[in-house]
Parts: structure tokens; C-alpha cells; sequence
């Protein structure tokens, strides 16, 4: 008989990323239902790509003193589920089962404290700069792998969980380019991204 395989997921972790533990993570409370994404941009410092610095911020490993920005952001603890670099690689650092530090304040579909059952995204970029095909490659084989995992039924950019207080990803994010290839109904997305043509 062939060998079955290998699992997608175990424990939470997406089989095909690489793994970066992050200590920033809690619990989801119980019950939590988990069906939706978030997206999100980052680049440490701004605008700079290709560095370690994100995986050094989400892991507690960040210099402080190795960039004036960095002393903007001093003793942040955060973490996303995943990152994806402009070149399309994929990081997990939190296990999709936990609760990883993303959202903030935030509320979406009649719900608050979007931390608690979403999953946080971040890709490598600048908020209103555009982002590389291959992070939209990327993202278009992750979410659907999500969906077969979790009963994702939104997805949303930190801008639409937390108006006035983040702006990102922006408008550089194609979503036309996500509703073609995500085939998710219209509905799943915030309603300004529908007016996006596609």
C-alpha cells in the first residue's frame, strides 16, 4: 500500500512554513471559533526588506540600539501566525491553535478582541506600497489550506479590525487579485475592498 500523506497540520503548525517559535502567545479562550484572517504589513525599520528584524521583534530577539526606529517600538511584544517575505516565504510563529499577539484592540463581525479567534498574516511590505507576486502566491495556497483546517469565513486587513488607529496593509493590497483566486463569495471581505475592479 502506498504511505499516507504527511498531514498538512499538526498541533496547529502548517506543514509547508518554516518554523520560528515566538514566546508572545496565549491561549484562546474557550470555544473560540476560529473564521477569520487578518492581513497585515510590516517591515522593520519601515520600508527596509529583506532583514531579520521581524523575526527578531516576534521573537524578543529585536536590537534595540540597531536602528533609531527601533527605539520608537522598545519593549513591544508581539507575534503573528505567519509571515511571508516579498520573496514568498513562509514563517509560522505561533501555532494556529494559540493566540498570537496581532490584533490589538480591534472589532470585526460583531465581535472584539479579534486576537482571540482570528489568524494573524503579516507580509513583508510597506502600508500603501504594493506587494511582490510571489507573497500573493504564497498567500493564495495558505488560505485555502487554512479554510480546509479552520472554518474561515472572513478576511479582513488590520485597517478594516481596527479603524483610525492602523492603516495596514493599505491600499497597495490586489484583493481583486484574492476574490479571483480564493474563490470566497463577496461576502467574506470588508465591503470597501469590493469596489476594487475584478
Amino acid at each position: 500500500m502506498p504511505e499516507e500523506a504527511p498531514s498538512l497540520w499538526k498541533e496547529g503548525w502548517y506543514r509547508f512554513a518554516h518554523q520560528c517559535a515566538s514566546p508572545n502567545f496565549g491561549p484562546r479562550p474557550a470555544g473560540a471559533l476560529i473564521d477569520l484572517v487578518v492581513l497585515h504589513s510590516i517591515s522593520l525599520p519601515p520600508g527596509q526588506y529583506g532583514t531579520s528584524h521581524v523575526a527578531e521583534l516576534f521573537t524578543n530577539r529585536l536590537d534595540w540600539e540597531a536602528h533609531p526606529y527601533f527605539k520608537s517600538i522598545e519593549g513591544l511584544q508581539v507575534s503573528a501566525h505567519f509571515f511571508i517575505t516579498r520573496q514568498g516565504d513562509l514563517w509560522q510563529f505561533v501555532s494556529c491553535k494559540d493566540r498570537a499577539w496581532h490584533a490589538g484592540v480591534s472589532a470585526y463581525r460583531g465581535r472584539s478582541n479579534c486576537n482571540d479567534d482570528s489568524i494573524g498574516i503579516e507580509l513583508e511590505g510597506l502600508e500603501g506600497d504594493t506587494f511582490a507576486p510571489a507573497q500573493y502566491e504564497t498567500l493564495q495556497s495558505l488560505i485555502p489550506a487554512l479554510s480546509t483546517h479552520y472554518p474561515v469565513r472572513h478576511i479582513a486587513g488590520h485597517e478594516h479590525i481596527a479603524p483610525g488607529r492602523k492603516e495596514d496593509p493599505g491600499p497597495g493590497l490586489r484583493w481583486d487579485l484574492l476574490r479571483k483566486s480564493l474563490g470566497f463569495s463577496d461576502a467574506c471581505y470588508p465591503p470597501s475592498t469590493r469596489k476594487q475592479p475584478g
